[in-house]
């Protein structure tokens, strides 16, 4: 396994709980990839403990918002981790700042491994936690991994439905998506000459007057002292420009109505990203299994305040403890 060079100071952009011990862990995935983690745990937890594995957002770091999650979580009994994908952040894999939708999935599922095969976790009471982007994938791992008993996705995003179709599927059609090819193949090109890769920006900083007000929630969060990390793809120089090119061949939530396991569907009911969530919540109720689905929509709360709770709080984090202690039992 790769030897990572990890931060030893804390660097998360929310404070260390006196309530949960941390150490930072690494795993490899079933690529070879060695992730980096952090792992938090109950304070004087013993025997075999319940365990949640996190990710997100997309281009986000565990320091960010998938760290106050699995923080959370392992104060209300959880052993958990927060992983940083393959290609980002403090985890291997080359070239950097670039993303798979096989890979990713895959991280999720060696996650789940490296779980279940720890002395003090129970592996038949493992669950995951997927924000934004994450969220699809974490979706999309459920529904190919059974050993995953429970499955919650915050303030979710379809990166594939995005990549393929734009935002509120503006670009659902042959010509847009055949423009966008040509114009990442010529960008294939331009770094296959030049030996390098262009990236794509993070965040627009400032942000212009005519910015849809999405742009606006996510500058608030990866560009100010709230939410910004230096080794986040958003708060910096984004993805390569042809990084996410795969995923807009790829389609996530094909068989999540197939997902027999617990899943929460989590929204604000401001988000511009609420019907992702929506429709990935009717797909799911009218599969095989609906008397464990739940979704819950969260009034006044925008795509990025289910980060970190925004001003007002708005994680329910009782009704997300209670989902995984009703069901990873």
């Amino acid at each position: 396994m790769q030897k990572l060079d990890l931060a030893n100071e804390w660097d998360k952009t929310f404070a260390l709980s006196d309530r949960v011990d941390h150490e930072k862990i690494t795993f490899e995935n079933g690529y070879g990839i060695t992730l980096a983690a952090d792992l938090y745990k109950p304070k004087g937890a013993t025997g075999r403990l319940a365990a949640i594995a996190v990710s997100g957002p997309f281009g986000a770091v565990k320091e960010q918002s998938s760290g106050l999650y699995a923080q959370t979580m392992a104060e209300f009994g959880f052993l958990t981790i927060a992983f940083d994908p393959s290609f980002t952040g403090e985890s291997g894999g080359e070239p950097r700042y670039t993303a798979s939708p096989d890979i990713n999935t895959e991280d999720f599922m060696s996650a789940v491994d490296y779980l279940i095969l720890r002395d003090d976790v129970d592996e038949g009471r493992v669950g995951i936690i997927g924000v934004c982007g994450w969220g699809g994938i974490a979706l999309n791992t459920a529904a190919a991994d059974p050993r995953i008993k429970a499955t919650v996705a915050s303030t979710m995003y379809d990166m594939t439905r995005v990549a393929g179709n734009g935002y509120y599927d503006a670009a659902d059609n042959a010509e847009a998506r055949i423009a966008a090819r040509k114009q990442l193949a010529a960008q294939r090109t331009a770094d296959a000459r030049s030996g390098s890769h262009v990236r794509a920006g993070g965040v627009v900083d400032p942000v212009p007057d005519d910015a849809p007000q999405f742009i606006a929630d996510y500058h608030a969060y990866y560009k100010t002292t709230r939410g910004y990390h230096k080794r986040s793809l958003n708060s910096n120089e984004g993805w390569n420009a042809i990084g996410t090119q795969a995923y807009a061949n790829t389609r996530f939530l094909r068989y999540i109505d197939e997902i027999e396991n617990a899943v929460l569907v989590m929204h604000g009911e401001a988000a511009h990203s609420y019907y992702m969530g929506k429709d990935a919540f009717e797909k799911i109720k009218g599969g095989v299994n609906p008397d464990n689905k739940e979704f819950l929509g969260i009034p006044g709360a925008v795509h990025c305040d289910l980060y970190d709770g925004g001003d007002k709080n708005y994680i329910p984090w009782d009704k997300l403890a209670g989902f995984f202690q009703k069901h990873l039992v």
